[in-house]
């Protein structure tokens, strides 16, 4: 699911075009069992990969050896700094309290992006790795985050907010920053209260600012939980989680205004939700760590979430850092 359907289903603002248009909004891969039989997938839109699996080439690619071209960012370092500092105005003026602020870049590819979305999906410390493929269009995840699960009786998310390199100065720097501790406790209130408005049952932090690894990044990680105390339908559950918190921000539909305002390009398919509703779980991942192709071009997105004491030049290096590995594995070097 795109983060503009995430949007549209809470009655937010759809945002600035999607520069991966051909993937839809919404893609469902049903998988169907037979006793006695292999299982397939019955298909609807889309063919999904597990972790580790190589994907197929995207519709309009060349089968000879894959080339990246050039990066093109939708906004230059100084422009992505002005829109930290135009949030922090809004924070200062009481519009929100925290905004989750994203960047795209594309560049543009030949031969077949199948090893090279694997190697996305494959990326150290991703919870949720896998590859999903359409018509014309792929896309690669290597999350950390889980947006929701169920199992075992409780409704579960994890947000992650916070990030520092994976040193062990940045691991001493992460636990000490207030700034990064008071932005990670505004996300995990703000899930407190999405999973609270199911009133399923009573809800509780299980585990608050943990720090764990991706790829060459320390982040923070909390746990927030509900058990479910009474019914609660798939859709109900989608509109009170999405889209996610730490991708949008406090208010989420204030801060939903400010991101339409802001970023130039759309974040088609990442800052979504990409994973498995199964008939005795769901395990939703945050398309964040994300990487799209089309016939043509390869796109990934990066950002972080703003508050008033956020410095705009530390936020644009802290993209940069999220993106690198991304960019790597796309490339073919050595992640970071």
């Amino acid at each position: 699911m795109s983060a503009s359907a995430g949007s549209v289903m809470i009655g937010g603002p759809l945002g600035a075009p999607s520069p991966v248009p051909g993937i839809p909004d919404v893609v469902a891969v049903v998988h169907v069992h037979n006793e006695g039989v292999k299982s397939s997938p019955s298909v609807m839109g889309a063919c999904a990969i597990g972790p580790g699996n190589s994907a197929g080439s995207a519709s309009g690619a060349r089968p000879d050896a894959w080339r990246l071209g050039q990066w093109r960012d939708s906004w230059t370092p100084a422009e992505h700094a002005a829109a930290v500092s135009a949030v922090r105005a809004a924070i200062g003026r009481g519009d929100v309290y925290q905004v989750n602020v994203v960047g795209h870049a594309s560049a543009p590819y030949t031969g077949d992006p199948g090893p090279a979305l694997s190697r996305v999906a494959t990326l150290p410390g991703a919870r949720y790795g896998g590859v999903l493929r359409g018509d014309g269009w792929a896309v690669a995840t290597a999350s950390p985050e889980t947006l929701v699960e169920v199992r075992g009786g409780r409704i579960i998310t994890r947000p992650i907010k916070g990030t520092r390199p994976a040193t062990g100065r940045g691991r001493r720097e992460l636990l000490a920053s207030a700034k990064e501790r008071a932005e990670h406790v505004m996300i995990v209130d703000l899930e407190r209260n999405d999973l609270a408005r199911l009133g399923v049952g009573p809800v509780r932090v299980d585990e608050l600012f943990a720090v764990r690894r991706w790829c060459g990044l320390w982040q923070a990680e909390s746990v927030v939980s509900a058990p479910i105390e009474r019914p609660v339908g798939l859709a109900a559950l989608l509109r009170a989680l999405c889209p996610g918190g730490s991708v949008t921000g406090a208010p989420k539909l204030a801060a939903l205004e400010q991101i339409a305002g802001l970023e130039p390009v759309g974040r088609g398919v990442s800052m979504g939700a990409l994973g498995w509703v199964g008939t005795d779980h769901i395990d939703l991942g945050l398309s964040i760590r994300t990487a799209a192709v089309d016939g043509e071009r390869v796109h990934l997105w990066a950002g972080g979430g703003i508050t008033i004491d956020s410095d705009p030049w530390d936020e644009v290096a802290e993209a940069a850092a999220k993106a690198a590995p991304l960019r790597a594995a796309l490339a073919g070097t050595a992640a970071l």
